[in-house]
């Protein structure tokens, strides 16, 4: 499989002075955790958003588990590759892990130009957390009711159906282009710099249309400005199973669900990443955590460190074909 360019100059400055990864036989004894240091979740967004919230809440039981303090350390900057590069930088001992949406590995690659990380080469896989959908959502002033209504006002109002998102590359905007071929029809994309402002315009009809994540697309349902059309995954969700997904209203191909999941830096022993892998998976089975994704309409979905692997050249390849299709241009 070929992967994109690694390249790590523009990245020089945040790397300078890490620590290089201790010899293995330090820890090869079986002895994590060790009492008193601390367990370093890191997270590529800023603290107080939706990805922030899921860590803090499985490290809170992760700590019960393991007796030892587990923090999240946010490492917001360049689509969560600064994140990205302060876990491969790290010693793999299992105090240092990732918390990362699928789009840090299986998107990143394809849209920009400048990746200084390798996917498969970079990091343990450890296990998976969560899924969940993005959600075609439309302003309520178009008048439809599903996905096929909504092809059909596109194709009678040519160029005149504006879909949102939250910044050129991101999965919002290639399922939107990625929709539209499909379908068809030709749509304006109207990038933002972020959720709030795509979902904030789309609620007041300034755009018609926005693949959302399901959280705010639920909740901005509720207030009958918009409509949730359809989901973009190989099932329904279970947090609104009334929404019908793409491929059941005759448009298939965007059944992409996105995941995310626990990583260790690279060269991991793999009976320490299965012994983080039990920890975990036994913190994101606990009821409250279960619930806690829930409320975001996130299905815990833990796995083996085998499991995830599969999932991210699943991804890879399936994003990949993705975007080649529609002709994008790495940024």
């Amino acid at each position: 499989m070929a992967h994109a360019r690694i390249s790590r100059r523009r990245f020089g400055a945040w790397m300078a002075g890490a620590t290089l990864a201790p010899s293995l036989a330090a820890f090869a004894q079986g002895t994590w955790p060790q009492a008193g240091r601390p367990i370093r979740i890191v997270v590529g967004l800023a603290a107080g958003g939706s990805l922030d919230a899921q860590a803090r809440s499985v490290a809170r039981r992760l700590t019960e588990i393991t007796g030892t303090q587990v923090i999240v350390d946010n490492k917001p900057g360049a689509s969560m590759m600064l994140s990205a590069t302060e876990t491969m930088r790290a010693a793999p001992d299992g105090y240092t892990l990732l918390y990362a949406p699928s789009s840090l590995f299986a998107q990143n690659p394809h849209t920009l130009s400048t990746v200084p990380y390798d996917s498969f080469r970079d990091f343990t896989p450890i296990t998976l957390a969560a899924k969940g959908p993005l959600v075609l959502t439309v302003h309520e002033s178009l008048g439809v009711k599903d996905a096929k209504q909504l092809v059909a006002w596109a194709k009678a109002h040519p160029g005149q159906l504006n879909f949102a998102s939250f910044g050129t590359g991101t999965s919002s905007h290639i399922y939107a282009m990625a929709f539209a071929k499909a379908a068809g029809i030709q749509v304006t994309h109207v990038p933002y710099k972020g959720t709030a402002e795509a979902a904030r315009d789309l609620l007041e009809g300034r755009v018609q249309a926005y693949f959302d994540a399901a959280p705010t697309a639920i909740q901005n349902a509720q207030t009958g400005r918009i409509r949730m059309v359809a989901v973009a995954s190989p099932k329904r969700m279970l947090a609104a199973p009334e929404v019908p997904t793409l491929a059941e209203q005759g448009i298939p191909g965007m059944d992409l669900t996105s995941w995310i999941a626990f990583m260790g830096p690279p060269k991991m022993p793999p009976d320490l990443a299965a012994r983080i892998n039990a920890a975990l998976v036994q913190a994101l089975n606990s009821p409250d955590v279960k619930e806690f994704y829930a409320k975001g309409a996130w299905e815990t979905t833990p796995s083996t460190p085998a499991e995830l692997t599969h999932e991210m050249h699943v991804a890879y390849d399936r994003w990949g074909q993705m975007i080649k299709q529609i002709g994008f241009e790495k940024q």
